[in-house]
């Protein structure tokens, strides 16, 4: 029943994030105004917006001027699926503290999402989807302290991940005056850097988005498809990274132990 549940509010909302990436990206108003085709601009019909089936019943195009949806279903059955395999996967208990992080990371994959699509259509990462993100980060931080443990290593632990991710990412910045990253990456940085929660999942989190980029890139480099000088968003390697060490960082860690112990 939670799956299913799970399942069902992912696929709005992943329809959703199609909507909100391309009104922010037109600078239209994401709230009150009805989807509409991008092409001949007819509003769509209730019919034309069920996620994934809409799109699937009209072949990926609109139904009144025949042109090719540039939404992708995609990012459709993305967030749920990332809903799905982060209830099945989630390190601790869905209670107290595991079902208030779990909600606010829910949240999260909500945002994490809409800033991928944005940053691989665009290479860019918008403020209006990174600074909410970075108040749920603290949020989610100073309720972990407040209402179960008042450890001061549980802020402490965030400030040094921020320290670590976003402090990299401005000396990059500023080493390289934008040429190497964007200043939106070291604004994620600090979503990142106090979801991490510690110093060495900071490090794991780049660890794994630079281990990702290494196998996207290395194929296309060897397929002639891409050189040195071709710019890869970096944001969805951050995200996809981040998705990874939140699920499955402390397995990572344990095993890693184990090897030392060998």
């Amino acid at each position: 029943m939670i799956v299913l549940l799970l399942s069902v509010c992912g696929l709005v909302f992943g329809s959703f994030i199609n909507a909100l990436v391309w009104r922010l990206h037109k600078h239209r108003n994401w709230v009150s105004e009805r989807s509409e085709c991008p092409h001949c601009h007819h509003v769509l019909a209730p019919l034309d917006l069920i996620p994934v089936f809409s799109w699937l019943l009209l072949r990926g195009k609109c139904r009144y001027c025949r042109k090719p949806i540039p939404d992708s279903p995609l990012v459709e059955l993305a967030v749920p699926a990332l809903f799905v395999l982060s209830y099945a996967y989630w390190p601790s208990p869905l209670s107290g503290q595991g079902l208030f992080d779990f909600v606010c990371w829910l949240l999260f994959i909500i945002g994490f999402v809409a800033l991928a699509v944005y940053d691989i259509r665009w290479f860019l990462l918008p403020d209006v989807i990174v600074y909410p993100l970075v108040a749920l980060a603290a949020f989610q931080v100073v309720g972990d302290w407040l209402l179960y443990h008042h450890d001061w290593h549980l802020l402490f632990g965030p400030l040094i991940g921020v320290a670590i991710i976003s402090g990299l990412f401005y000396l990059l910045f500023y080493l390289s005056a934008g040429k190497w990253i964007g200043f939106g990456d070291v604004k994620l940085g600090i979503v990142l850097g106090l979801l991490a929660g510690g110093a060495l999942k900071a490090l794991l989190v780049l660890l794994a988005a630079s281990s990702l980029g290494t196998l996207i890139a290395l194929p296309l480099l060897l397929q002639g498809k891409a050189t040195r000088k071709t710019h890869l968003p970096f944001g969805p390697l951050l995200l996809a990274g981040m998705v990874i060490i939140a699920l499955w960082g402390d397995h990572i860690i344990s095993w890693y132990m184990g090897l030392l112990a060998v």
